[in-house]
C-alpha cells in the first residue's frame, strides 16, 4: 500500500507543473478526485479549462471548488484515495476578492488559516493530495496594492503547504525536480 502523501507542485506560468501533477497523480493507485479552483471569465480560461479537461482520465471524478473547500473536504475524501487541487493560486485568488476591503494581514493571517484547515482535512482522511500552485515572487515588485498584497498572500500560502507537505516539485520550462529534500537547513541561531 502506498504512503499517503501531500504533495506540492509548483512553478512559473505554462511551466508544465499541472500536466507533471497529472501524470503523478495519475502514477498512483486508487480512486482520483481533480478539485477544480478556477472561475470563468472569459473564452480564454473557458478554452484552458478544457484543454485540462481533455487531459484527465474519464474516470476521475471532477469537483469544481472555488472558494469554502474546507466545506466539502469530507466528501471529496471519502470519494477519492488520490486528490489533486489544481491550483492554489486561483483558490486563494478568489479568497482575496472574497475578503475586499478586509485588513491586509487579516486577510493572509486568514487564508493560511484556511490552508492548514485543508491540510489538516486531507491528512486526517488519509489521501495522498497534491496540490499546483504558482510561484509568484520572481518577478517585479507590482505597482498596484492589491497585486502586492496578492503575491505577498500567496507567498506565505506557499511557504506554508511547502513546510507541511512531504514533498516539493518545482517546474521550469517543463522539466520538474523535487526540491524539499535538497533545501539547505541552517542550524538555529541562538541569541
Amino acid at each position: 500500500m502506498e504512503k499517503k502523501k501531500i504533495i506540492l507542485v509548483t512553478g512559473g506560468a505554462r511551466s508544465g507543473k499541472s500536466a507533471f501533477a497529472e501524470r503523478y497523480a495519475a502514477a498512483l493507485s486508487g480512486r482520483h478526485a481533480y478539485v477544480a479552483t478556477a472561475r470563468i471569465f472569459d473564452q480564454e480560461m473557458a478554452d484552458r479549462i478544457a484543454a485540462h479537461r481533455r487531459r484527465r482520465p474519464p474516470s476521475w471524478q471532477t469537483w469544481e471548488v472555488p472558494e469554502d473547500l474546507p466545506s466539502v473536504m469530507d466528501r471529496i475524501c471519502q470519494a477519492a484515495d488520490v486528490v489533486l487541487v489544481d491550483c492554489l493560486t486561483l483558490y486563494f485568488s478568489n479568497y482575496l476578492f472574497a475578503h475586499d476591503g478586509e485588513d491586509d494581514d487579516a486577510v493572509i493571517d486568514g487564508a493560511v488559516a484556511e490552508l492548514q484547515r485543508i491540510m489538516t482535512a486531507f491528512r486526517r482522511a488519509g489521501v495522498t493530495a497534491i496540490f499546483v500552485t504558482n510561484e509568484l515572487g520572481c518577478g517585479i515588485v507590482p505597482m498596484e496594492h492589491v497585486s502586492r498584497l496578492y503575491r505577498d498572500l500567496i507567498g506565505r500560502v506557499n511557504q506554508e503547504a511547502a513546510a507541511e507537505a512531504d514533498e516539493v516539485y518545482l517546474s521550469v520550462c517543463g522539466l520538474t525536480i523535487e526540491v524539499k529534500h535538497q533545501a539547505v537547513r541552517l542550524p538555529e541561531v541562538r541569541g
